[in-house]
Protein backbone atom coordinates (compact mmCIF):
# COMPACT_ATOMS: atom_id res chain seq x y z
CA UNK A 1 0.00 0.00 0.00
CA UNK A 2 3.44 2.40 0.38
CA UNK A 3 4.30 1.67 -3.03
CA UNK A 4 0.84 2.93 -3.93
CA UNK A 5 0.85 6.14 -2.02
CA UNK A 6 4.12 6.60 -3.31
CA UNK A 7 2.76 6.59 -6.69
CA UNK A 8 0.47 8.40 -6.11
CA UNK A 9 2.39 11.14 -4.91
CA UNK A 10 4.70 11.04 -7.96
CA UNK A 11 1.41 11.51 -10.32
CA UNK A 12 0.41 14.63 -8.32
CA UNK A 13 4.09 16.21 -8.43
CA UNK A 14 4.53 14.98 -12.16
CA UNK A 15 0.93 16.37 -13.27
CA UNK A 16 1.68 19.79 -11.23
CA UNK A 17 4.72 20.00 -13.40
CA UNK A 18 3.30 18.86 -16.30
CA UNK A 19 1.15 21.89 -15.80
CA UNK A 20 3.70 24.12 -16.03
CA UNK A 21 5.21 22.31 -18.97
CA UNK A 22 2.46 23.02 -20.83
CA UNK A 23 1.98 26.60 -20.10
CA UNK A 24 5.53 26.86 -21.09
CA UNK A 25 4.91 25.01 -24.63
CA UNK A 26 1.91 25.88 -25.49
CA UNK A 27 2.92 30.00 -24.62
CA UNK A 28 5.68 29.15 -27.04
CA UNK A 29 3.85 26.95 -29.83
CA UNK A 30 0.96 30.16 -29.73
CA UNK A 31 3.76 32.90 -29.58
CA UNK A 32 5.47 31.35 -32.69
CA UNK A 33 2.12 30.13 -34.03
CA UNK A 34 0.43 33.90 -33.73
CA UNK A 35 3.95 35.15 -35.48
CA UNK A 36 3.10 33.30 -38.00
CA UNK A 37 5.70 30.24 -37.88
CA UNK A 38 3.98 27.10 -38.84
CA UNK A 39 2.30 25.29 -36.68
CA UNK A 40 4.91 22.47 -36.47
CA UNK A 41 7.98 24.13 -36.15
CA UNK A 42 6.46 26.03 -33.20
CA UNK A 43 5.51 22.91 -32.13
CA UNK A 44 9.03 21.86 -31.89
CA UNK A 45 10.39 24.62 -30.07
CA UNK A 46 7.68 24.40 -27.76
CA UNK A 47 8.75 20.82 -26.99
CA UNK A 48 12.60 21.11 -26.90
CA UNK A 49 11.86 23.73 -23.95
CA UNK A 50 9.06 22.14 -22.27
CA UNK A 51 11.46 18.72 -21.85
CA UNK A 52 14.47 20.69 -20.60
CA UNK A 53 12.28 21.80 -17.69
CA UNK A 54 10.54 18.45 -17.09
CA UNK A 55 13.73 16.97 -17.16
CA UNK A 56 15.04 19.57 -14.19
CA UNK A 57 11.78 19.01 -12.18
CA UNK A 58 11.30 15.98 -12.69
CA UNK A 59 14.48 14.54 -11.59
CA UNK A 60 15.01 17.21 -8.96
CA UNK A 61 11.36 16.81 -7.13
CA UNK A 62 9.21 14.19 -8.36
CA UNK A 63 11.53 10.72 -9.03
CA UNK A 64 14.76 12.58 -6.92
CA UNK A 65 17.49 10.78 -9.08
CA UNK A 66 20.48 13.20 -8.80
CA UNK A 67 20.64 16.76 -7.40
CA UNK A 68 23.17 17.01 -10.43
CA UNK A 69 21.31 15.40 -12.56
CA UNK A 70 22.57 12.16 -15.14
CA UNK A 71 22.71 12.06 -18.90
CA UNK A 72 21.19 9.42 -19.09
CA UNK A 73 18.31 10.55 -17.36
CA UNK A 74 18.32 12.91 -19.77
CA UNK A 75 18.54 11.42 -22.58
CA UNK A 76 15.63 8.86 -21.72
CA UNK A 77 13.66 11.72 -20.98
CA UNK A 78 13.91 13.45 -24.26
CA UNK A 79 13.17 9.65 -25.93
CA UNK A 80 10.68 9.30 -23.47
CA UNK A 81 8.90 13.05 -24.78
CA UNK A 82 10.42 12.46 -27.98
CA UNK A 83 8.10 9.85 -28.61
CA UNK A 84 4.84 11.27 -27.39
CA UNK A 85 6.23 14.26 -29.14
CA UNK A 86 6.16 12.78 -32.58
CA UNK A 87 2.78 10.85 -31.56
CA UNK A 88 1.60 14.54 -30.78
CA UNK A 89 2.60 16.22 -34.46
CA UNK A 90 1.35 13.24 -35.96
CA UNK A 91 -2.15 13.90 -33.62
CA UNK A 92 -1.95 17.63 -34.60
CA UNK A 93 -1.23 16.77 -38.48
CA UNK A 94 -4.42 14.51 -38.67
CA UNK A 95 -6.49 17.33 -36.46
CA UNK A 96 -5.52 20.02 -38.55
CA UNK A 97 -4.86 19.21 -42.41
CA UNK A 98 -6.55 16.02 -42.68
CA UNK A 99 -9.92 16.97 -40.43
CA UNK A 100 -9.49 20.81 -40.83
CA UNK A 101 -9.90 21.78 -36.54
CA UNK A 102 -8.04 24.70 -35.59
CA UNK A 103 -4.20 24.80 -34.85
CA UNK A 104 -5.60 26.51 -31.99
CA UNK A 105 -7.72 23.49 -30.25
CA UNK A 106 -5.68 20.38 -31.98
CA UNK A 107 -2.40 20.48 -29.33
CA UNK A 108 -4.69 21.09 -25.98
CA UNK A 109 -6.38 17.49 -27.35
CA UNK A 110 -3.35 15.95 -28.14
CA UNK A 111 -2.47 17.06 -24.24
CA UNK A 112 -5.01 14.15 -23.58
CA UNK A 113 -3.58 11.53 -25.15
CA UNK A 114 -0.06 11.96 -24.52
CA UNK A 115 0.41 12.99 -20.92
CA UNK A 116 -0.71 10.01 -19.17
CA UNK A 117 1.89 8.16 -21.66
CA UNK A 118 4.79 10.52 -20.15
CA UNK A 119 4.18 9.51 -16.92
CA UNK A 120 4.18 6.19 -17.40
CA UNK A 121 7.28 6.44 -19.18
CA UNK A 122 9.28 8.65 -17.27
CA UNK A 123 8.31 6.86 -13.87
CA UNK A 124 9.34 3.10 -15.38
CA UNK A 125 11.94 4.17 -17.89
CA UNK A 126 13.88 7.57 -18.26
CA UNK A 127 14.27 7.95 -13.92
CA UNK A 128 14.09 4.60 -13.12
Amino acid sequence: MEHFWETAKQLIKFSIIGISNTLISLGIYYGLYFLGVNYLIANAAGFVVSVLNAYYWNNKYVFKKTSSGNKRALARTFLAYGSTFLLSTFLMFIMVDCMGLSGVIAPLISLVITTPLNFLMNKFWAFK
